[in-house]
């Protein structure tokens, strides 16, 4: 996905816990601002107090283009409070950054190629629905676990309505192609590259030495069923969002309406995971 749209209003949203990247966001906005095409340069309320300014909730952010700083947690964690989405160019403050395909270094001459010629890019989320109630998007993954430490669960597997598996585990991983070099791909999963339209389906430590990761269409329904061997559990969405999950739940997992949107860059996927993993 493409658009000629010229940017004119760019959101800011930084790591409030580190002075160096609250100085960075400082330099982005001088940056942009001495830029006659950028009309208005904002912030979420706590990058905003860094900087000794005024700024708005995450959730109230509209732009053309949202620059984020810091790890994929931040990058994770800004894009489920959107209530609209916003194209996200990541300036990697953390550890891996695999979201994230700017440095402090070249965070300016990359934002400069991303002005002159935004390519946004779509990634397939999941929605997760717990008993009819709808939870955030998760661009990464969601985790359903064992919240009793070396006590497995038991459940049941549907992908529209065939039984994919039904074992005791410590949990297990449903991810995006974005979230297959994350969470998933630590378990034993396979990397998925971001074109594919595809659920990475991974369990955690399961007792069954038949139980493998799948990928299935990103059109599956797939459905979660606790059986009377449950013990206490919780899904937990991007590491962010938590809520319990006890038996009777019936949990289901599909292809989210709306994407992610991520600004592109020259960055290839190969040469991404050869670099950062």
């Amino acid at each position: 996905m493409s658009t000629d749209e010229i940017v004119k209003r760019v959101a800011i949203v930084s790591r409030y816990d580190e002075p160096d990247a609250i100085r960075l966001a400082g330099r982005i906005q001088n940056h942009l601002e001495s830029k006659p095409s950028i009309e208005e340069v904002i912030f979420d309320h706590d990058t905003a107090s860094g900087l000794g300014t005024d700024g708005v909730p995450i959730e109230e952010l509209r732009a053309d283009l949202l620059i984020v700083i810091g790890g994929d947690g931040t990058i994770l964690r800004t894009i489920q409070k959107l209530k609209k989405q916003i194209p996200v160019l990541g300036v990697n403050f953390g550890r891996v950054g695999f979201l994230a395909d700017a440095t402090s270094e070249n965070a300016l001459s990359m934002i400069d190629e991303v002005l002159a010629d935004l390519t946004v890019e779509e990634r397939m989320r999941l929605a997760i629905n717990v008993n009819g109630d709808l939870l955030p998007y998760a661009t990464n993954e969601a985790v359903i676990v064992t919240t009793r430490p070396a006590k497995m669960f038991a459940f049941r597997i549907l992908v529209d309505g065939h039984e994919l598996d039904c074992l005791r585990a410590d949990g297990i991983v449903f991810a995006t192609p974005t979230g297959s070099t994350a969470y998933a791909m630590s378990a034993g999963g396979p990397i998925v590259d971001p074109k594919v339209g595809g659920i990475v389906i991974v369990p955690l430590a399961p007792y069954k030495l038949s139980s493998r990761p799948w990928v299935v269409s990103a059109d599956s329904r797939i459905t979660v069923e606790p059986i009377p061997a449950f013990k206490d559990a919780a899904i937990v969405i991007d590491g962010h969002h938590t809520r319990p999950v006890r038996a009777g739940d019936l949990i289901t997992i599909t292809r989210a309406e709306e994407p992610a949107l991520f600004a592109k860059t020259g960055w290839r996927f190969y040469e991404k995971v050869r670099s950062k993993l």
